[in-house]
C-alpha cells in the first residue's frame, strides 16, 4: 500500500487527507499552522504531523506527497518532492507560468515520478460521459463547447475569477477536445476589489476550427456549474447542480438548409461516486504502473499554457 503524505489542510487539503487515508497509508499531515494540525491529528491519529516540509522530503520511505497549499507555492514544493524521488498530487494549477510547468514536467520524467495535476472534473462520471460521447464520435464533429460557472460569492480579494473558477471549465474544455488553442482572449471587469476580475469571459479557437466560451463569474443571482458540447449531429449538457439529470443527450441539429431538426431527448445514468475519491483512486493506480503518466503530466502543462495565453490577454 503507496505511503502518502499530505501538505496543506486549510481547505482542500482535509478532503484529500480523508480519501487518501481510506484507501492509502496516510503517513504524513503538514502544514504551518498548527492549529489546522490539531484538527487534522483527530481525524487521521496514525498520521505523524509536522510543520516542517523537509521531514516528508527526508522520509526516504514515503512515497509520494500530496500537495494542497497555496497556488503560488505549488511550483516549488512540487519541484522539492520530485527532487527527492517522490511522486507528485498537486492541486490545479501546478505552477503560475508555463516555464515552470515545463520545468516540472521534464523534472518528473527525468525521475521517472508521477506528476499528477488535481483536475477533479475530469474524474467527475459526468465529464467522463462527455468524453466518451465525443470521442465515439456520437456528437458528430464537435463544433464548439462552452462552460458556465457563476454563483453569487464567495468574492475573492486576490484571486480573480479566471483562477478561481476558469481553471475547471478549462481543465475540461481542453480534456474533450485534445488540443492547445491558437488563440485565447479574456475580457472581465472588478466592482469590488480593485484589479481583481469578479466577472471575465474568455473565448478559445483551436486548429481544428473548434471554439470554445467560458462565462465566470461571483456576482450573478444564479448558481450554475454547466458544460454545453455542439455536435454538428447531436448536442449534450453537463449540469453538475441537477441530483439526477447530470449529463442529456439533445438529437438536435442544424439541417443542410438551415432548417432546426430535432429528435429523442436522452438522460444516460451516471454513476454518483465521488469525484474526489476516483481522482484519489486514479493517482493511486498511475503508482502502481497503470494509464499514461507522461500524458497525465503533459495534459496538465496544457492547462497553465492555455490559463497564462488568458491571464496575459485578460491583464492586457
Amino acid at each position: 500500500m503507496p505511503s502518502i503524505g499530505v501538505v496543506g489542510l486549510n481547505y482542500w487539503g482535509p478532503n484529500l487527507a480523508r480519501n487518501f487515508d481510506a484507501i492509502a497509508e496516510l503517513r504524513w499531515l503538514c502544514d504551518l499552522d498548527p492549529a489546522h494540525l490539531e484538527k487534522n491529528r483527530e481525524r487521521h491519529p496514525g498520521a505523524r504531523t509536522t510543520t516542517d516540509y523537509a521531514d516528508l522530503l527526508g522520509d526516504d520511505s514515503l512515497d509520494a506527497i500530496v500537495i494542497a497549499t497555496p497556488v503560488p507555492t505549488h511550483y516549488e514544493l512540487a519541484k522539492l518532492a520530485l527532487e527527492a524521488d517522490k511522486h507528485v498530487f498537486v492541486e490545479k494549477p501546478p505552477a503560475m507560468h508555463a516555464v515552470e510547468m515545463d520545468e516540472l514536467v521534464a523534472l518528473a520524467a527525468q525521475r521517472e515520478r508521477v506528476l499528477m495535476p488535481g483536475h477533479l472534473l475530469l474524474y467527475h462520471p459526468g465529464v467522463v460521459k462527455l468524453k466518451q460521447l465525443v470521442d465515439d464520435g456520437e456528437l458528430g464533429d464537435v463544433l464548439c463547447v462552452y462552460g458556465n460557472r457563476v454563483n453569487l460569492g464567495i468574492v475573492r480579494e486576490k484571486e480573480n475569477a479566471l483562477w478561481s473558477l476558469g481553471v475547471h471549465d478549462l481543465s475540461v474544455i481542453l480534456h474533450l477536445l485534445d488540443e492547445d488553442p491558437e488563440l485565447a482572449t479574456a475580457q472581465g471587469s472588478w466592482s469590488i476589489h480593485e484589479g481583481v476580475q469578479d466577472v471575465v469571459f474568455c473565448f478559445l479557437r483551436f486548429p481544428s476550427g473548434k471554439i470554445a466560451h467560458m462565462h465566470l463569474s461571483w456576482l450573478d443571482p444564479h448558481k450554475m456549474r454547466k458544460m454545453t458540447v455542439v455536435g454538428r449531429e447531436k448536442m449534450v449538457v453537463f449540469d453538475d447542480m441537477e441530483p439526477e439529470r447530470k449529463v442529456t443527450l439533445y438529437e438536435k441539429k442544424a439541417g443542410s438548409s438551415g432548417e432546426t431538426v430535432s429528435g429523442d431527448i436522452y438522460v444516460p445514468r451516471i454513476s454518483t461516486a465521488e469525484p474526489l475519491r476516483l481522482e484519489c483512486e486514479y493517482f493511486l493506480e498511475l503508482l502502481a504502473g497503470q494509464h499514461d503518466k507522461a500524458k497525465v503530466a503533459a495534459d496538465g502543462a496544457r492547462v497553465v499554457r492555455a490559463l497564462e495565453m488568458l491571464t496575459n490577454s485578460l491583464d492586457g
